[in-house]
């Protein structure tokens, strides 16, 4: 007797958005686990439960797979980083949220920090030719600038921190623990683990907050 489809694939089929959400969803796995060259798109096909045409169908070759894939990570976090309403929190609280936000999204997402470390290694020629890249950055910044404006008209933030470094620091401090855990645990048995990384969250969020207070 013919199997049927299961809810899953009867709804890619109906559904191109959820087909190619799928498809992106595994390029970012396969690339984040074996990076650009060694990823193979029957692979991510495999992952996604779609064949292997219906990718090239839906983007094109295994290059262009991967740039849709380097976008979509941008996309996730400035989606999520949307989600934490900041223009409705305190200056100093929404600073807060977005610090623990960026952690926890590290945290529970490692393909995002594989993903930019590819990127890096490849020179930034793929997210230089994103032709919607600084728009898909210009969201969070525009809101991080806000902040610091509120900040500043309260009176609490010094006037002389930028949205661009400011994002750079918050990212930096979040980033490195996760991005080098490995290392760390071997070299300085550092406990890596999710109750270190919410206390090092705190300690990140009043460093940050610190500098910006600081006369």
């Amino acid at each position: 007797m013919q199997r049927g489809l299961s809810p899953i694939r009867k709804d890619r089929k109906r559904n191109p958005e959820i087909t190619r959400a799928a498809i992106l969803q595994a390029a970012l796995e396969e690339f984040s686990d074996v990076g650009l060259s060694g990823a193979r798109v029957d692979k991510i096909a495999e992952r996604a439960g779609v064949s292997k045409p219906m990718i090239y169908d839906y983007f094109g070759d295994k290059n262009a797979v991967y740039a849709a894939a380097l976008r979509e990570a941008y996309i996730q976090i400035r989606r999520g980083e949307t989600a934490l309403d900041l223009d409705t929190r305190a200056p100093d609280d929404a600073i807060r949220a977005l610090v623990s936000f960026t952690m926890n999204h590290f945290w529970r997402n490692p393909w995002f920090i594989n993903m930019l470390n590819t990127e890096n290694l490849l020179g930034g020629d793929t997210v230089r030719s994103l032709d919607d890249a600084s728009e898909i950055q210009s969201v969070l910044l525009d809101r991080v600038q806000e902040i610091l404006e509120r900040g500043r008209r309260s009176g609490i933030f010094r006037s002389d921190i930028g949205a661009v470094d400011l994002y750079i620091l918050i990212a930096s401090v979040c980033w490195f623990p996760i991005s080098n855990m490995h290392t760390l645990r071997v070299v300085f048995r550092a406990p890596i683990d999710e109750a270190w990384l919410k206390a090092h969250t705190e300690r990140a969020a009043r460093m940050i907050l610190a500098h910006l207070k600081e006369a």
